[in-house]
């Protein structure tokens, strides 16, 4: 599958660019709240307009700045699921908590977001990138210390990114990955395109009914 990500809103102006220059997008990554200067949030208003169009949304939650601390992970995780149920997001599908290569991240914070999730009917997702920065260490950790974290938990890698393409000419899906037991199921390969303002991804078909 083929799809995009962006922090703006998604417009009519928007689809339109993506369409002409890179192609149709089965799916599209988005925030679910607003965080001033950095992302546009969900509502319920676009996403009929982006499932009107037969594109799924894949939700993300970015209003944290560092992954340490098993109280945070959870208060980080309750805030997602708030968000997902004030937008109408049905259970069984994946809300991904988007942690950037410079953030802290510890092992407690993990096991925090998907023992939070568990009991919600949504499925723990986590935007990282595996191989560089403190996330793989701390996610293996996790893992390490209860099995669940690799059944549960769905990861978007974000790395390796040889640059954003036309869906034509995606690369071939090898995200790179955990050193520990992992589904990462989607790869951001390509950030800041320069013809449309998205982040071009492939995932793998196993994830489509985790999308909304």
């Amino acid at each position: 599958m083929w799809g995009v990500d962006s922090a703006a809103k998604v417009t009519e102006t928007l689809l339109t660019c993506v369409r002409t220059q890179y192609g149709f997008p089965q799916f599209w990554g988005r925030y679910v709240t607003t965080v001033p200067n950095v992302s546009d949030g969900l509502t319920k208003e676009e996403i009929a307009f982006i499932r009107g169009r037969g594109i799924k949304i894949a939700p993300i939650y970015n209003a944290f700045r560092e992954a340490t601390q098993y109280e945070k992970g959870r208060t980080a995780a309750r805030n997602a699921i708030f968000h997902a149920r004030r937008l109408g997001i049905p259970k069984n599908k994946v809300i991904f908590a988007n942690i950037e290569d410079e953030f802290q991240v510890d092992a407690a914070w993990i096991q925090a977001w998907v023992d939070t999730f568990y009991p919600s009917g949504y499925r723990p997702g986590i935007y990282a990138n595996p191989t560089k920065g403190e996330f793989g260490a701390a996610y293996c950790e996790a893992v390490k210390n209860d099995e669940r974290i690799a059944q549960q938990t769905i990861i978007w890698s974000s790395y390796p990114r040889p640059g954003a393409t036309p869906a034509a000419k995606a690369p071939t899906y090898r995200p790179n990955v955990p050193n520990c037991r992992a589904n990462v199921w989607m790869w951001q390969y390509g950030r800041d395109a320069d013809r449309c303002a998205i982040d071009t991804n492939v995932a793998n078909r196993k994830i489509s009914d985790y999308l909304y």
